[in-house]
């Protein structure tokens, strides 16, 4: 009787369990029904748990032209988070004796400065120093045109170094874009058809490649930047990225992917350890992706006008993956909605509230802003009736009207505060306020 009795309860509670994660489902479609209905966000979302798709959500257009509406097969370019499948690549080859964490990269490059410091594990962490050749100040006016690796590497080799090497961590492309064409030697193949034989195709993977020019009869979505409307990106070519961002997927196919990884499907745990060593905030091919108490793993990626997250949570066995090919909203904030959801916390539904106002109504606020707590300067400036912040050595970015003297740029938390009288603004992201003046 005792038996029967506990029996029943354990059931009642897994029933309330299953009940609330259903109920937060819905609030997380009403969510994603909220942002396409104020034109916040284009893209597909796939959560799963133990391998198996348990929610997913896609909204907006692959191509806005023709009307072609995302949906479960489409595929984006999911830029940085490519560095997980070199990272992975790259320790099949330790694994196979081609290459060592501690080998020197002067052995393949030796033209590049601190070559002889610079190991094969400080590409993989970002400890190696070598310049990110993506932050060029000319980067903009050759990305969409092809590169052949002597073009790419003379670029490296121009941009030297900016600081010793294994002294700190700092992000560069130039990184992965080296560890490609070294698996490329080591393993004798291309780095499209290795991602094809060690990846893809062992985990059936059948929409995760290495990309091309964005084909829509494809199932292939182009992206767009917003400026009062949704105007379509310029494409990079996929020859500079490379190995450091020129995959293209989607979110379920993401989820396979890193749920393999963490399951000892594609390296050993030895290897996934090393992977999970964070120096400095970087990892090899990984970022620590926390909520809560909870440790999850993964890393970001953005490229042209696309942006994509993609986190696992071992301990739990869940993965989430989020690919966006036009946003106005933050996919963190997304991101963290969905785990909310998952783990049965509150989240909020954002307000999208605008005003109206004039270019006149705007002149107030214009001009050059500085703070003594943060050394970066915003320029506001007005642009067709719309306001336009710009912080110093960094792309500009529009402004919504939200309240008398407030404007919001949703896709990164930021609100300015302005107080036209005193001269002043507050900026206000992440929990943070920090005191600004006109100059």
């Amino acid at each position: 009787m005792k038996r029967t009795t506990f029996t029943s309860v354990l059931l009642l509670l897994m029933g309330l369990s299953v009940f609330c994660q259903e109920s937060n489902f819905n609030k997380l479609d009403s969510l994603f029904n909220h942002l396409e209905s104020h034109d916040r966000f284009m893209g597909s979302l796939a959560l799963s748990e133990n391998g198996k798709t348990i929610y997913s959500r896609s909204i907006g257009y692959a191509d806005i032209d023709a009307q072609q509406e995302i949906d479960e097969k489409t595929k984006f370019r999911i830029g940085s988070i490519t560095k997980m499948f070199t990272s992975v690549l790259t320790f099949m080859a330790i694994e196979e004796g081609k290459i060592s964490l501690d080998q020197p990269i002067a052995d393949f490059f030796p033209n590049i400065k601190n070559a002889t410091s610079i190991t094969i594990g400080n590409l993989l962490n970002h400890r190696s120093g070598i310049a990110n050749v993506t932050s060029r100040p000319d980067y903009l006016l050759w990305n969409t045109q092809p590169k052949t690796r002597q073009q790419l590497l003379e670029l490296i080799e121009q941009g030297g170094s900016v600081f010793e090497p294994n002294s700190k961590g700092e992000y560069s492309n130039s990184n992965y874009q080296l560890l490609t064409f070294i698996l490329e030697d080591v393993l004798k193949d291309s780095y499209a058809n290795l991602i094809k034989t060690k990846i893809t195709e062992p985990l059936q993977l059948k929409n995760t490649y290495m990309g091309s020019p964005i084909d829509p009869n494809n199932h292939e979505a182009f992206s767009y930047n917003y400026d009062t409307r949704w105007n379509k990106s310029f494409e990079t070519h996929m020859s500079i990225p490379i190995g450091a961002g020129a995959i293209v997927s989607t979110p379920t196919d993401l989820n396979t992917f890193s749920t393999a990884l963490h399951e000892g499907k594609l390296i050993t745990n030895k290897s996934l350890k090393q992977m999970k060593t964070f120096e400095d905030g970087y990892g090899m091919g990984l970022f620590e992706m926390p909520y809560f108490n909870k440790k999850g793993f993964g890393h970001n990626g953005g490229i042209d006008g696309f942006t994509s997250q993609l986190a696992t949570f071992p301990k739990d066995h869940i993965s989430v993956a989020l690919i966006s090919n036009g946003t106005r909203y933050s996919n963190n904030d997304i991101l963290i909605a969905v785990l909310a959801a998952y783990y049965d916390k509150s989240f909020n539904i954002p307000h999208f509230e605008t005003i109206e106002v004039t270019a006149e109504d705007l002149e107030k606020y214009l001009g050059i802003y500085g703070s003594k707590q943060l050394h970066l300067k915003l320029t506001i400036t007005e642009n067709e009736g719309n306001l336009t912040a710009q912080a110093t050595g960094q792309p500009s970015f529009p402004l919504e009207a939200v309240e008398e003297h407030a404007f919001e740029f949703h896709q990164a938390g930021v609100r300015l505060e302005f107080n036209p009288k005193e001269n002043t603004m507050l900026l206000k992201q992440g929990g943070n306020t920090y005191m600004y003046t006109r100059e």
